[in-house]
């Protein structure tokens, strides 16, 4: 499986690794990890990391991202981790690269590089680039590891989800070999500050039942601004305080933007990603996302999530 890709890596001496836009701890674990996977199994190779970050998982970075003029695409190998859409990619330049490869672990949307593995049968991107590492001898450090199991646990909801499998479990092992601290992780994880417990308290008091088998947030813009918190972390990070509410199927964080109402799915019983692929999204079949034009066109999505609950 991993044959095409590790032969790129090997063979371009300047390296560049995209994953998506707003990151999650999987997007950057993946990323991460794969830079000193490759920095550290060839120190002569130039690699370089780039994109947006987030300040909910900041403690993950060893080092600030990476800002590159274009000229170093020229004759550059540009891998696309934990990405499946190009309108999702942080930092289109990918395409100037002279060779493109993606690993992932969505559920394919469409072809953006060169070389593709897609394998849904991960938790986890960055379970994905371990397996990688391990199956093509390549060295993976304390510092490699730690970013990698981050990944894994955080997109499996620590191995709650049912997406883990046996496979799950034994790429963990491979990487907690390694000897980093997991409480390190937990506690960057975890532990928030004030501010944050108080804003799921507030959006738990937000969440409203469309019918007893769906849940939904909606946060307008105005209200979006006055939170004080990034725009990950209203979205993204408050959807699953309606993942335990009992009877509730499917569930929805809707947030007005500057860029348009990002919405997170969630399911416990649907795959609700043929959803968010009819509004230009993707991801996985119980946690997908899409960006919509207005609360129009929110409402038609809640709608066909109730509809896709009483069939």
């Amino acid at each position: 499986m991993f044959t095409k890709i590790f032969a790129l890596i090997k063979k371009y001496d300047r390296i560049i690794i995209h994953r998506h836009k707003n990151p999650d701890g999987d997007a950057l674990g993946s990323q991460i990890g794969l830079y000193h996977v490759i920095k550290d199994s060839y120190p002569e190779k130039e690699v370089y990391m780039v994109g947006d970050t987030t300040p909910r998982y900041a403690f993950m970075l060893t080092q600030p991202m990476d800002e590159i003029e274009d000229e170093l695409y020229s004759g550059a190998l540009a891998i696309v981790l934990d990405t499946s859409a190009k309108s999702l990619i942080s930092d289109e330049r990918y395409t100037l690269a002279e060779a493109t490869a993606r690993m992932d672990h969505h559920l394919f949307v469409e072809k953006i590089c060169d070389e593709e593995i897609t394998a849904t049968t991960y938790e986890s991107c960055a379970g994905l680039v371990a397996a990688m590492a391990e199956a093509c001898g390549l060295t993976v450090s304390p510092v490699a590891a730690k970013a990698l199991y981050t990944g894994m646990i955080t997109d499996s909801g620590r191995f709650r989800y049912d997406s883990t499998s046996s496979e799950t479990f034994r790429v963990a092992s491979f990487l907690m070999e390694r000897k980093f601290s997991t409480a390190d992780i937990f506690r960057s994880l975890y532990a928030d500050e004030l501010f944050f417990i108080q804003l799921r308290a507030r959006f738990t008091l937000k969440i409203q039942l469309a019918t007893p088998k769906v849940a939904y947030i909606y946060t307008d813009k105005a209200e979006t601004q006055s939170l004080g918190a990034d725009t990950f972390t209203i979205s993204r990070g408050m959807v699953n305080v309606m993942s335990e509410i009992r009877g509730v199927e499917s569930w929805v964080n809707f947030t007005e933007t500057d860029e348009g109402v990002l919405c997170e799915i969630r399911s416990n019983t649907h795959n609700i990603n043929p959803i968010a692929v009819k509004y230009g999204g993707g991801g996985h079949q119980k946690a997908s996302g899409a960006t919509l034009k207005d609360r129009d066109e929110a409402m038609s999505l809640l709608a066909d999530l109730i509809a896709q609950t009483e069939e």
